[in-house]
Formats: structure tokens, C-alpha cells, sequence
């Protein structure tokens, strides 16, 4: 537009009256001409930060919009140009005009909040120095950058556990961490170890990116029955330059044998044969045990979708969950068959491979998974009083989690309005329940209360499709002074599936597994069938031949092995697990056949002694007959269910009579239960936490499936059915047969050593 030159006698009153003269005349100006106003009228033409950006600094606190023309400066202010961050919510600070560009200034009082779209509004309040109004109101919306890292790193768990005994002396170290950290601050010099405390061990220590997982491999086995203490120091610092708030230490003691049981994979995420999985889903495997992180890859876990089109993507590893995930690149081709893979190049903390390669597959949906997860339950539930100051704090979720996002920054414990809760946590892929454990007991003297959380958004807790709880999830609970029941320390017995105390271990039929060591206190001679993973072979014939998936221990074996060291200690530390679940040691035990006693027993059943079809809550039970049953002849054939109520560390122990009591479970001898019967879990119930003291000897009928850890002081007796693959009936035990001084004697049967 050409500018106007003024008659002599222009005046603001004349202004007036053209602009009058505009209106009358619908929008004509009578001197112009044209659209009159609406072409007078200023308009924004430029911001700063422009519409749409990212990434805004958060000391950049000036925002900007820039006129089509000159500006009163006296219609600028916060009612006419305002900012708010996020939406609905102001942001204090001052407007200021430059005639240099017609640009009017809005500069806030503080630095913007991080990670938060803010919109910036100029209204039609602002006027031209002719007193038009802005044409229209205009907003534009920009997003600052994430708030500056000042939060120190969390070690989120470790491998071995604070406090485990019996740890294997051929096993590395590692600690999983909060946050990303910088890799040049993890090195032997801020991650260390001691066997014993004072004794610096050499090793080489390794930091893995995916899983935030620090690595320490001593040079040599760690000498064994050993207190061990492991420490992280201050030096150890995050992507962001901060360092952990103080050192880290944690200590454990080795056992007398070397782990030599190759990992095996317990659970996946999808299931094989899923089918309608989401297209945005990760692929996870969880183990049995701790592995290596640096053996899991590209290189040894793939997918390919279809079989044979091998899907481009990154793998990482939870310690805290034993489990590895494989992340698709892109999004998964819509109803499609894929074939995931994992290689024996995967070893465990001990430097085993698996045993074979584990593959599956599952089949794709038509559409991603936009469904946020949500927690189903806490315990100690929200509002909880009384509870122990041992106890560990639990959550379980509605759908599998990605076990990396659950850490000590996203699940929290703190006193209610004072200070956080020092701790480590873990999740189990299996129950779906992640737990805090906190480093030292709570206070319960005086009663305390506690806050746990659970973090929702972008920065909380998210499901295997990257979808983070909506909100989060708060418990609150008080303590008191007691404790709660714990599992007993089985120290060197613990890497055993089957002990035959001074007596023998025999093995009849070819079906029959032990995932784990076995051992007897006495001479090589007294084992029969089995073949160990190092190729030491125990009378086997052709009829009789079981697989041991660790090593065989006797007084005399395995080659190599520093004679009866491990089998003299496995045998001290049972004697003492033993003596620990003995009604002497741990009385109070509850009768199931007592309503009074225990009201959620299910009352007398199939008799007072009977535990098949209850439904038994963690606790210490006694039987008012000295004995248990669980089916058997002229008996119910029903199942025990044991019921954690989200407790992933609810323990079971039952007490048989002192010197007397049996436990028989199902039918033995040649015929097989129409119903086999089974030890069943829920809600977070885990083989690690169920114990079974029976100085009298027990019996597993023929294809039952038994959970726990027997100790007996007599014979241990699993199936008694012989036949051949594929007709002969297989007997399961999630747990352990350990028999102080007599034998244990198996018929195809497997045995799977609980996970730590």
C-alpha cells in the first residue's frame, strides 16, 4: 500500500469521522475506497518460537509477535498478549513494544516448565496507533524442551541378591541402574568386589546401554562359602553428568559348587501360538535364571515376520526380570505368522548356554495396542495397617509390563511426608507383579506410615507396547512392630533339585530331567541312572537313564571337584533349613481342619489331614494328625491351590509331626489317577516360597505335579511307574526333594529348581 500524505488541516476529529463515514458505509472508505477497515486493520505476520515448535529452551522465556503495521503501545499488555503453560494454566511475566519491527514482547518471570506445550494468545485488545483493533485474535502453540536431568541414579537391582547365600563361585556380578548412565564413569574403578570384605578381586567390568546393566567378571571363580561384598561408588554417573547420591554396597556368600545348569526360557511374551498380537508389541523371553546381558542381541534373539523375514530391531535385558526383549523397529505386518528365536549364544551369569536353541512362534492381529495398563491390586493394600516391618511392597499389573521401565525411579516408597525408602526392585513376567524390596527394615516402633507409588506417564511405568500407566497409582499403609514369616536360607543346598542324604539317588525309566544339581553324601556308587551335563555318567542302562541339566555330587565327584566339599556342605546348610520349619523352631502353626483357626481353610474337607480342593492363604500349617494328605486312595481328587493375593514373597511352610510325619500325594503303584492331582499357584505364589517339612518321608503319586521344597529325614519317593517314551506318565516337582539321610528314589520325573 502506498502511503497517504496529510491535508494541512487533518485532525483526529476528521479521523473520526472517515472511520464513521466507514462504518455507515458497509465497509467502503470513502476516501480510500476498497475493503476500508478490514484492510486497515493489523495483523500478527510472525512469531517467535513459531507455531508448532519443539524442543523450545526453557531459559528462552521471551515470546514474541510481530505487526503488519505500528502498534499503540498502551493496548499491549498481559490482557491483550498472555501465555499459558500448559493450557489453562498462566504464565507470569510483562509485555513490552518495539517499534523497530512492530514487535511486541512477552517475557516471562521464570523459566518455562519442561516438556509442556504452552500456547501464546494475542487478543483483539491490541490496537494500531490509529486505534483499529487486531484483525483477529490470534494463538500459536510450541512445546519446550525436556526439564534439565538433576535427579541422581538408582541402583534399580543386582545379581547376586542383597543377602543370598549358597551363590554360585563361578557366577558375575551386575547391577541394573535407574537411568542411562555414562559409560566411562562404569569401570573397575567405581564398580568393585570383595571376597572376602578387604580382599579386592580382580576383574574387568563392561556396561551395557540396552538394559542399563553394569558387568563385573572376575578374572578367576570367587573362593567359595565366602562373604562377599560388592559396591558401586559415587564416581558411577548418569547420562547427564550426576552421580549416585552415595556409595552402594551389598554383600553375599558363595557356596561350594560351581553353576554348571544351563538356563532354560520359562515364559513368553507372546505366548507361542498367540494369535491378534499387536502390531506395536515387544517380543520378551523370561529365564530361569540370571544371564549375561552382553550374550543377549540381535545376535542371538531374532524375529522374523514371516518365517525366513528377518525383522530389523534391538534387544535389551532386565536384570530385575530375567528377561530379554526384542524391539521391532517398526511396527509388525498386520496378520502375520512370526517366528521368534533364541540361540545358545545366550548364557547365563555363569557362563552356561542354553541347553538349545528355544524358537516360537505367534500370529498378528489387524491393529496396535493403545490400551493403557492399570494395577489390579497392592500389597500391603491401600490403607493396610499392622503391616511387618520385613515386608516386601507389590504391584501387580493388568497386562505384561516392559521389565526396563520398571525401576527404583518409576516404583517409589517413602515415609508419608518425610524421606524415600532405599531399595531394589524386580518384576516377574510370570505373575505380572513388580516388587519393592527395601534395603533395611521399615520403622514399626512407633507404628509408621508409608507411601508407596507407582509412576504413570511419560516418565512412569509402561506395558510391552510402550503405553504408560494413565496415572499414579498411590498405596498407603502403617506398620507395626512385627515381622513377617521369611523362606529359610538354604545356602549350599539350594543349586540341589534332588539330595539323597547318606543313603542313594536312583533313577528309574528314560524320562526323567533334573533342571539343577543332585548329590548324596556318600560314594559315587550310590547314584544310579543319570547322565550329568559335564559327561559323567552313574550306572545307566538302557531302561534307565535320566538327564541331569547341572553336575552330579558325591563324596568322590565330579572329576575335578574338591572331594565331599559340596555335598558335606549342601547337607549342613539343609540340616539347618530343616531344623529352621520345625513346629520347635516355628510354632503356631495353623490346623486346616480348624475353622476357628483358620477360617479361610475351607473347613474339615476330606478330613483333618486332607489339603486336597482347600485354597490355603501364605502361612505356617500344622496338621492335627502329624500327617498330609493330598489324594490319594478312597480320598478326594482335587487339586491345593495356594494363594498369594499379590504377594510375590508370601511364604507356605508345612509342618508334619516332629521325627513321624509323611506327606502323600495322589496314587503310587501302576495305576495312574484319572485326575492327577496338582499343587496349583496364583496371584504371584511362587515354588521358591513353599517348604514342606516332613521328617517321615514323602511320596509324589504317579503324574502329579508337586511345588516346594521336601526336607525329610526319611526316604523320598516320586512316582513308581516305569514304561518307556512316549507312553511312559511323567511326575513333575517345582521344587526340590532333599532327604537328610535317606534316599530319594524318582520314576520319570521331572524336577525343576525353583528361580531365584
Amino acid at each position: 500500500m502506498k502511503n497517504i500524505e496529510r491535508p494541512s488541516g487533518f485532525t483526529a476529529g476528521l479521523l473520526a469521522l472517515l472511520v464513521g463515514s466507514l462504518v455507515a458505509g458497509c465497509g467502503k472508505d470513502p476516501v480510500l475506497g476498497g475493503a476500508g477497515m478490514a484492510e486497515l486493520a493489523p495483523s500478527v505476520i510472525a512469531t517467535s518460537p513459531v507455531a508448532g515448535a519443539v524442543g523450545v529452551a526453557l531459559g528462552a522465556r521471551t515470546v514474541t509477535a510481530s505487526f503488519s503495521k505500528a502498534m499503540n503501545p498502551a493496548t499491549l499488555t498481559g490482557a491483550s498478549f498472555s501465555l499459558a503453560c500448559p493450557a489453562g494454566t498462566a504464565v507470569a511475566g510483562g509485555v513490552s513494544y518495539s517499534t523497530a519491527g512492530n514487535i511486541a514482547s512477552f517475557v516471562a518471570s521464570a523459566d518455562l516448565p519442561g516438556a509442556t506445550t504452552c500456547t501464546a494468545t494475542v487478543t483483539t485488545a491490541a490496537q494500531d496507533s490509529f486505534g483499529i483493533p487486531l484483525d483477529a485474535a490470534v494463538s500459536w502453540s510450541f512445546t519446550t524442551a525436556p526439564p534439565p536431568d538433576t535427579t541422581a541414579p538408582l541402583v534399580s537391582s543386582t545379581t547376586p541378591l542383597a543377602g543370598a547365600s549358597g551363590v554360585a563361585f563361578n557366577t558375575l556380578v551386575t547391577a541394573s541402574f535407574s537411568e542411562a548412565m555414562d559409560p566411562l564413569s562404569i569401570s573397575g574403578a567405581s564398580f568393585s568386589l570383595a571376597c572376602p570384605a578387604g580382599t579386592a578381586i580382580t576383574a574387568t567390568v563392561a556396561y551395557a546401554s540396552s538394559g542399563s546393566i553394569a558387568t563385573l567378571t572376575p578374572a578367576a571363580n570367587l573362593p567359595p562359602s565366602t562373604v562377599c561384598a560388592a559396591s558401586i561408588a559415587t564416581t558411577a554417573r548418569d547420562a547427564a553428568g550426576n552421580a549416585l547420591a552415595s556409595p552402594f554396597n551389598w554383600s553375599f556368600t558363595t557356596g561350594a559348587a560351581p553353576d554348571t545348569t544351563a538356563p532354560t526360557v520359562i515364559s513368553t511374551v507372546p505366548v507361542a501360538g498367540a494369535t491378534g498380537v499387536a502390531l506395536n508389541t515387544q517380543v520378551s523371553a523370561n529365564f530361569s535364571e540370571p544371564m549375561n546381558p552382553a550374550s543377549l542381541s540381535t545376535s542371538s534373539f531374532s524375529l522374523a515376520c514371516p518365517a525366513g523375514t528377518a525383522r530389523a530391531g534391538s534387544v535389551a535385558y532386565s536384570g530385575s526380570g530375567k528377561a530379554a526383549s526384542f524391539t521391532p523397529a517398526a511396527s509388525l505386518p498386520a496378520s502375520t505368522a512370526c517366528a521368534a528365536s533364541i540361540s545358545t549364544g545366550a548364557t547365563d551369569a555363569a557362563g552356561n548356554a542354553l541347553a538349545a536353541a528355544f524358537a516360537w512362534s505367534f500370529t498378528t492381529g489387524a491393529a496396535a495396542d493403545t490400551t493403557a495398563p492399570t494395577v489390579i491390586s497392592t500389597n500391603s493394600a491401600d490403607g493396610a495397617v499392622g503391616v511387618c516391618i520385613n515386608k516386601t511392597i507389590n504391584a501387580s499389573f493388568s497386562e505384561p509390563m516392559d521389565p526396563l521401565s520398571i525401576t527404583t525411579a518409576s516404583f517409589t516408597l517413602a515415609i508419608t511426608g518425610g524421606a524415600s525408602v532405599a531399595g531394589v526392585v524386580a518384576y516377574d513376567s510370570a505373575t505380572r507383579i513388580a516388587s519393592f524390596n527395601p534395603s533395611a527394615n521399615l520403622i514399626g516402633t512407633p507404628p509408621t506410615g508409608y507411601t508407596a507409588t507407582i509412576k504413570g506417564g511419560v516418565n512412569g511405568v509402561k506395558d510391552l507396547a510402550g503405553n504408560p500407566l494413565a496415572a499414579d497409582r498411590i498405596s498407603r499403609f502403617t506398620t507395626n512392630a512385627s515381622t513377617c514369616a521369611g523362606a529359610p536360607a538354604l545356602g549350599a543346598a539350594a543349586s540341589f533339585g534332588s539330595f539323597g542324604g547318606n543313603a542313594t539317588l536312583t533313577n528309574d525309566g528314560l524320562n526323567t530331567v533334573i533342571n539343577g544339581d543332585i548329590g548324596v553324601n556318600a560314594a559315587s556308587t550310590t547314584i544310579t541312572g543319570f547322565r550329568d551335563s559335564g559327561g559323567n555318567v552313574y550306572t545307566v542302562t538302557p531302561n534307565n537313564d535320566g538327564k541331569v541339566n547341572g553336575l552330579v555330587y558325591t563324596l568322590t565327584a565330579p572329576p575335578g571337584s574338591v572331594a565331599g566339599e559340596a555335598v558335606t556342605a549342601a547337607r549342613a546348610d539343609a540340616v539347618l533349613a530343616f531344623d529352621a520349619i520345625s513346629p520347635g523352631n516355628l510354632p503356631g502353626g495353623l490346623d486346616v481342619s480348624s475353622l476357628a483357626q483358620c477360617p479361610s481353610c475351607g473347613g474339615a474337607g476330606g478330613g483333618p489331614d486332607e489339603l486336597a480342593g482347600r485354597t490355603l492363604p501364605p502361612g505356617v500349617y500344622l496338621s492335627s494328625t502329624g500327617t498330609y494328605d493330598i489324594g490319594g486312595a478312597g480320598r478326594t481328587t482335587a487339586s491345593l491351590t495356594l494363594d498369594a493375593g499379590g504377594d510375590a514373597n508370601a511364604v507356605w511352610v508345612f509342618q508334619t509331626a516332629a521325627g513321624t510325619g509323611t506327606l502323600n500325594v495322589g496314587l503310587t503303584g501302576p495305576a495312574t489317577p484319572a485326575v492327577p492331582i496338582q499343587v496349583l499357584l496364583i496371584n504371584g505364589a511362587r515354588p521358591r516360597n513353599v517348604f514342606w517339612f516332613v521328617p517321615g518321608g514323602a511320596n509324589i503319586g504317579t503324574g502329579s505335579t508337586m511345588v516346594g521344597t521336601l526336607l525329610a529325614d526319611a526316604s523320598i519317593t516320586l512316582s513308581t511307574t516305569g514304561g518307556s517314551p512316549p507312553t511312559a506318565v511323567t511326575t513333575t516337582l517345582e521344587g526340590r526333594a532333599i532327604a537328610l539321610t535317606a534316599a530319594v528314589t524318582m520314576t520319570n520325573s521331572v524336577i525343576n529348581l525353583p528361580t531365584p
